[in-house]
C-alpha cells in the first residue's frame, strides 16, 4: 500500500481507538480520529488549555464554538483546589466545568520544573538562543544553578509547596494516577520529571532514567485503578512520556523504552513527547522520537503551539498539541495574523477600523474592529480579554485543522508553503 494510499491502522481498548486515516508522503505525518468515550478527536488537532478547569476569559460554549474538540486541565491546580474530590463528586472534569467533549490532564509533573529549576526565572521549556546545536554526549554540557524553589525532586516523587497557602504536597506516580482518575479526563498522563533546556547532559539522563522508572509504577497503579471501575464504559487512556532533553542519544533512548513496554505489557495506550527542546532543533528532534514509538498509537507535543513549530510537529508524526500561548500572550494584547503576530496596543491600531485578520470567520473579527480591541485594552476592560483570546484561538485551531485537510488531500507540503511565505514569527 503506498503512502498516498488511505492507511486504516486500529488500537481497539474498549472505548479508545486510534484510526490513521491519510499520511503524508515521504515523511511521518498523519491525519487520524481519536476516538474517546466523550466524542471523536480529528488529528492533528490542538488542544485547548483550561488550566483551571476554564479555558481563561471564556465560557466552555465559546471554546466549543472556535472548533475546539479537546480541553486540557492542570493536574497539579485542580488538586490543590477545589481539589480532585471535589470533582469527581461532580461527576468528572467535563460535567464540573460543563464541557460535552474529550477531556485530559496532565500527570502534575511539569510543576517538578516550573515550581523547580524554572521558579524565578525567565526559563522555558524551549532553548532560544542563536546557532545552537543539538547537543551530544559529548558536548554542550551546560552547569545546573541551585536556587531558592518550590519543588524538591526525589526517587519517590516530587514535594510541592502550595502556591496558594505554602502548605507542602507530595506527588508520587501512584498519587498522580490516583488524583487524575479522580479527576476522570478520558486521557491521563504517566508522571514525569520535565527538566530545563539548561540542564546538563548528566542530569538529564538521570531525570529520564526516573522518568521511566516512574512510569512503570505510574501504569501500575492506573491498571489496578480500571480493575475497580463499574463497566467499560469508565474507561480512560494512559500516556506515558518520553524525555531526554536535547540529546539525541537520551532520547531515543526513552522511545525505545516506551517501546520495549509496549511489546511486553501492551503498553501506554498513547505517549507524550516532553521536556526541553533547543528551538531550531525541535523538529528533528520530535522525528527522533516518533521513528521509534509505535506508528499505531498517538502521541501529544506537549507545551508546543506557536504557528511555525506546529507545522514542523505535524510534519514529524505529532498527532496532539497543547499550549496556554494563545490566551496568554492575547490576554497582553498579543494577536495572531497570517502575516505573524501584531500588538493591538501599538497607535498605528487607535483608528484602524477593520478587522483583526480580513477574512477570519471568528467572532471578534466579524463584529468588532482593531480600533475597537485596542481601546478595551488600553482602558483596561475585561472584554478586551475575552475578544483576544476567542481570535488567537480560533486561529490556531484552524490552522491546525487546515494542515489536516491538506493532509487528507495530498496538499501538505503546498499548504506549508504558501503559510511559511507570508507568516513571520
Amino acid at each position: 500500500m503506498s503512502s498516498s494510499q488511505i492507511f486504516l491502522v486500529y488500537v481497539i481498548m474498549t472505548n479508545f481507538n486510534f484510526l490513521i486515516q491519510k499520511k503524508i508522503p515521504n515523511s511521518l505525518g498523519r491525519a487520524g480520529v481519536l476516538k474517546t468515550q466523550n466524542g471523536d478527536i480529528e488529528t492533528p488537532a490542538f488542544v485547548s488549555v483550561g488550566t483551571k478547569a476554564t479555558v481563561k476569559a471564556l465560557s466552555p460554549e465559546q471554546v466549543a464554538s472556535l472548533g475546539a474538540q479537546v480541553v486540557l486541565a492542570n493536574t497539579y491546580h485542580l488538586y490543590l483546589q477545589p481539589g480532585d474530590s471535589v470533582i469527581k463528586k461532580a461527576g468528572g472534569l467535563g460535567k464540573f466545568m460543563n464541557w460535552n467533549g474529550p477531556t485530559m490532564t496532565d500527570s502534575g509533573g511539569f510543576q517538578a520544573f516550573s515550581l523547580g529549576e524554572a521558579f524565578g526565572s525567565s526559563v522555558g521549556k524551549i532553548a532560544k538562543e542563536k546557532n545552537s546545536k543539538i547537543k551530544t554526549e559529548t558536548e554542550g554540557k551546560i552547569e545546573n544553578k541551585t536556587k531558592a524553589s518550590l519543588a524538591k525532586i526525589s526517587e519517590d516523587g516530587v514535594t510541592f509547596k502550595s502556591h496558594i497557602d505554602g502548605s507542602e504536597h507530595l506527588f508520587t506516580p501512584e498519587k498522580s494516577i490516583e488524583i487524575q482518575h479522580n479527576i476522570g479526563a478520558d486521557i491521563i498522563f504517566a508522571f514525569d520529571e520535565c527538566t530545563s533546556p539548561q540542564a546538563s547532559y548528566e542530569y538529564q539522563k538521570e531525570a529520564m532514567n526516573r522518568t521511566h522508572r516512574w512510569a512503570n509504577r505510574s501504569f501500575v497503579r492506573h491498571k489496578e485503578l480500571l480493575k475497580k471501575r463499574k463497566t467499560t464504559e469508565e474507561y480512560c487512556s494512559l500516556f506515558g512520556i518520553v524525555q531526554g532533553g536535547r540529546y539525541e542519544d537520551l532520547r531515543k533512548e526513552s522511545a525505545l523504552f516506551m517501546a520495549e513496554l509496549e511489546t511486553k505489557t501492551g503498553g501506554f495506550d498513547g505517549f507524550g513527547i516532553g521536556g526541553s527542546f533547543d528551538k531550531e532543533d525541535m523538529n528533528t528532534v520530535v522525528g527522533w522520537v516518533n521513528k521509534i514509538l509505535p506508528e499505531e498509537k498517538p502521541r501529544h507535543l506537549l507545551g508546543i503551539g506557536g504557528p511555525l513549530d506546529l507545522f514542523g510537529a505535524v510534519e514529524n508524526g505529532s498527532d496532539l498539541f497543547d499550549c496556554v500561548a494563545p490566551t496568554r500572550i492575547g490576554r497582553n494584547g498579543m494577536l495572531y495574523t497570517n502575516k505573524g503576530k501584531i500588538n493591538i496596543l501599538n497607535a498605528r491600531f487607535k483608528n484602524d477600523h477593520t478587522p483583526i485578520e480580513k477574512n477570519c470567520d471568528c467572532y471578534t473579527c466579524k463584529n468588532y474592529t482593531r480600533s475597537y480591541v485596542t481601546h478595551l485594552f488600553r482602558a483596561k476592560e475585561m472584554f478586551a480579554a475575552t475578544l483576544a483570546s476567542i481570535h488567537n484561538l480560533y486561529f490556531i485551531i484552524n490552522l491546525v485543522k487546515k494542515m489536516r485537510q491538506s493532509i487528507i488531500e495530498n496538499q501538505f507540503s503546498e499548504y506549508k508553503k504558501s503559510f511559511f511565505a507570508e507568516y513571520k514569527d
